[in-house]
């Protein structure tokens, strides 16, 4: 995981050769934190726009260390995967509800 000092970075995911920003990430922001948490390899790729400078977390003793030492980055920190969570399940039910048409419309074109 990464805590970003200074500078940006742009977050993105690629798939069949082109590459979606998910992110732009600024001074206070982090990333990387679902590969330590899961123990798990990344799932976007990281790119710093400009000169920047971050905090390498490398594990999840150092990370409850930094969090005791730093309560409101903590207190961020879960709000931020609070938003992230939250986005992701709106995203997850858009998708499903986009199935559940096209599945509807389907089934009545068949009809």
């Amino acid at each position: 995981m990464y805590i970003i000092i200074s500078g940006t970075v742009e977050i993105f995911f690629t798939h069949k050769n082109s590459a979606t920003r998910l992110a732009l990430m600024k001074k206070g922001d982090f990333f990387g934190e679902m590969a330590l948490f899961r123990a798990k390899p990344r799932t976007a790729t990281a790119r710093a726009v400009m000169d920047t400078e971050m905090v390498a977390v490398e594990s999840k003793q150092q990370l409850e260390r930094y969090l005791i030492a730093n309560p409101e980055f903590a207190a961020k920190m879960v709000r931020i995967l609070a938003d992230r969570l939250a986005n992701t399940n709106e995203l997850l039910i858009s998708k499903l509800n986009e199935i559940t048409t096209k599945e509807i419309e389907y089934q009545i074109d068949d009809k």
